[in-house]
C-alpha cells in the first residue's frame, strides 16, 4: 500500500497531477481542494495517498490533508459512491462543510454536487452520520508539506482547462460553461474552478 508520497510536482492538469519520486513519476487524481493547495510545478510536495486496485488498473489518489483522505475512504464505503463521485464531493465542499450538511440533514446542499441526486444525498446523510472519524483532532498538513498558499502559473487557456476539469468531475458541459461564465480569466485554472464550485454551492 502506498500511503504517502513526497517528491517534485511535475504536472498539474486538473484533476490529474504527476509527482516525481526518485525518478519515478506517479500519476494521481486529486480533488480541487487539494489541487488549489499545491504549489507550482517544479516545487516539492507531500501528499497522503490512497491506492485503489482494480482488475484493469491501479489508481492512486492524492490528498493534501489526512482529514480529506479519511473522508474519501469513508465515502467510498457508502453504497453507490465510487472514487470519482467521492472526489467530486470533496471538490465541492471541504470536510467541515460536509460534516455540517450531514449533521443538519441538509439534503439541498448535497444535491448541488455533481452526480448527487436526492436519494444519494439521503443515503449519504443516513450512512455517514455514524462513520465520522475524529477528523477534528487530526493533525493538519503544514504549509511546508502541502504547499498551501502557493499558486502555479496560469496555463495558456485556463478557461478551457477549467471547463474540462468540471466536466471530468461530473458536470454537464453546458452546466460547466454557465458556472464559469463571467469569472475572471486571468487567474489559474484551479482558482477558476474553485470560484465556479463556490458559485454553484451558493445556489
Amino acid at each position: 500500500m502506498i500511503g504517502r508520497l513526497r517528491g517534485t510536482l511535475l504536472e498539474k492538469q486538473p484533476p490529474w497531477l504527476v509527482v516525481d519520486v526518485g525518478g519515478v513519476g506517479y500519476e494521481l487524481e486529486a480533488s480541487m481542494t487539494t489541487l488549489v493547495a499545491l504549489p507550482g510545478c517544479g516545487e516539492e510536495v507531500s501528499l497522503h495517498t490512497h491506492l485503489s486496485v482494480r482488475d484493469d488498473a491501479h489508481l492512486l489518489y492524492g490528498f493534501a490533508r489526512e482529514q480529506e483522505r479519511s473522508l474519501f475512504r469513508a465515502l467510498i464505503k457508502v453504497n453507490g459512491i465510487g472514487p470519482k463521485l467521492a472526489l467530486a464531493i470533496l471538490s465541492g465542499m471541504d470536510e467541515d462543510a460536509f460534516i455540517r450538511c450531514v449533521m443538519d440533514d441538509d439534503i439541498k446542499a448535497l444535491t448541488r454536487l455533481p452526480g448527487v441526486g436526492k436519494k444519494t444525498a439521503e443515503r449519504l446523510v443516513i450512512e455517514m452520520r455514524d462513520r465520522f472519524p475524529h477528523w477534528q483532532d487530526s493533525t493538519e498538513v503544514s504549509a511546508g508539506d502541502a504547499g498551501v498558499g502557493a499558486s502555479m502559473p496560469p496555463p495558456k487557456d485556463p478557461l478551457a482547462d477549467a471547463e474540462a476539469a468540471l466536466v471530468s468531475l461530473g458536470y454537464k458541459p453546458s452546466e460547466a460553461t454557465r458556472m464559469l461564465s463571467g469569472l475572471e480569466e486571468t487567474g489559474s485554472t484551479e482558482a477558476m474552478i474553485k470560484a465556479a464550485l463556490a458559485r454553484r454551492m451558493a445556489g
